[in-house]
């Protein structure tokens, strides 16, 4: 048994000999030799080398690193949101355009309370994109494009815009779900058909979704030129917002129109006290968008085709500064 703990013994003296003449050879002595014998690793070989005593080095020795405290009991809570209080003056910065019969009660939809909690820790928030292909004015930026202002290329299209809300909304504890797929990629036409069975898929999946965000794109031309929307937030220049919101005008069933219009208005509202000039008139259309799935279901421009894709992520950043404050929902004031 002797015997054999000296032949190991030897083999490792040969062992360290060699990586010595590695290093020596490589140019590496002067520090990374002497670095390596001082280690915490080397001194225990070495100590087993000439006493045959096995010395286990602290792991916060060996890395240099303070050993990894152990975790606290309990995570932090985040600070209770408190619901935005809405008044009659905020309903008066909010625009409406009604391209149907329907003329609400913007005052009254603005004040009326809303009573939700989309930081509670469950999956909150539902965001998909129609047509997800829709992209904007190149800025510099190399991508593939199927069409004028369309790719399928993730990184530059609607699923770039959604990723950035998605992440702000995690960052502030609201839980999401963000459908990627492109529901446009086999027909522009159909698109609403394909994402109407995702949508379903995901609300029966998801029963505690409050939220579902379609984000798009506009486009408009003028004299042969795209039109470019945008306001000054800040030191920033922004794409500007705009919300498209269905209703039972057309004759199709729709039970959600005035509940998710009433949304639409409280978040433009909270929008435009903070950012001015940031949201476009809200459209009012007799059609349903699919909103007629889910009470809390928005449809949301951002930016048109003529904007920059640097532009419309300010947007989207803006958006859910907005999302945010509507978190946990708001209490009405007929007071200005």
């Amino acid at each position: 048994m002797e015997e054999d703990k000296w032949c190991i013994r030897v083999c490792a003296w040969a062992v360290m000999f060699a990586l010595a003449v590695r290093l020596c050879w490589s140019g590496g002595l002067p520090g990374r030799l002497v670095q390596g014998l001082n280690s915490p690793s080397a001194v225990a070989a070495f100590m087993y080398l000439e006493t045959g005593r096995v010395v286990k080095p602290e792991p916060s020795e060996e890395t240099g690193e303070a050993p990894s405290a152990s975790p606290p009991e309990t995570a932090a809570v985040p600070q209770k949101s408190q619901p935005a209080v809405l008044t009659s003056r905020d309903a008066e910065a909010v625009e409406v355009a009604s391209f149907c019969d329907l003329e609400p009660d913007v005052e009254a939809m603005v004040t009326r309370e809303l009573e939700w909690d989309l930081a509670d820790g469950e999956p909150a928030v539902l965001i998909l994109h129609t047509h997800t292909s829709e992209s904007y004015e190149k800025e510099g930026e190399d991508y593939r494009e199927s069409s004028p202002y369309r790719t399928s290329d993730v990184r530059y299209n609607m699923v770039a815009i959604g990723d950035r809300v998605a992440e702000l909304l995690e960052e502030r504890g609201i839980r999401v779900i963000h459908d990627r797929s492109l529901h446009d990629a086999a027909s522009y036409d159909d698109a609403y058909e394909d994402a109407r069975a995702s949508m379903e898929e995901y609300l029966a999946q998801y029963p505690t979704i409050r939220l579902v965000l379609d984000l798009h794109r506009d486009a408009a031309e003028r004299d042969g030129q795209q039109v470019v929307t945008t306001c000054m937030t800040g030191d920033t220049e922004s794409a500007c917002l705009m919300f498209v919101m269905g209703s039972d005008a057309g004759g199709g069933e729709h039970p959600y129109w005035e509940q998710n219009l009433s949304l639409a208005l409280k978040l433009q509202a909270l929008l435009e006290r903070s950012w001015p000039g940031l949201c476009r008139p809200l459209q009012l259309s007799a059609s349903r968008f699919n909103q007629d799935l889910w009470p809390g279901t928005l449809l949301v421009e951002v930016g048109t085709a003529g904007n920059t894709r640097a532009q419309a992520l300010r947007a989207a950043e803006l958006l859910a500064e907005g999302i945010v404050a509507l978190s946990a929902g708001t209490t009405g004031s007929g007071e200005g």
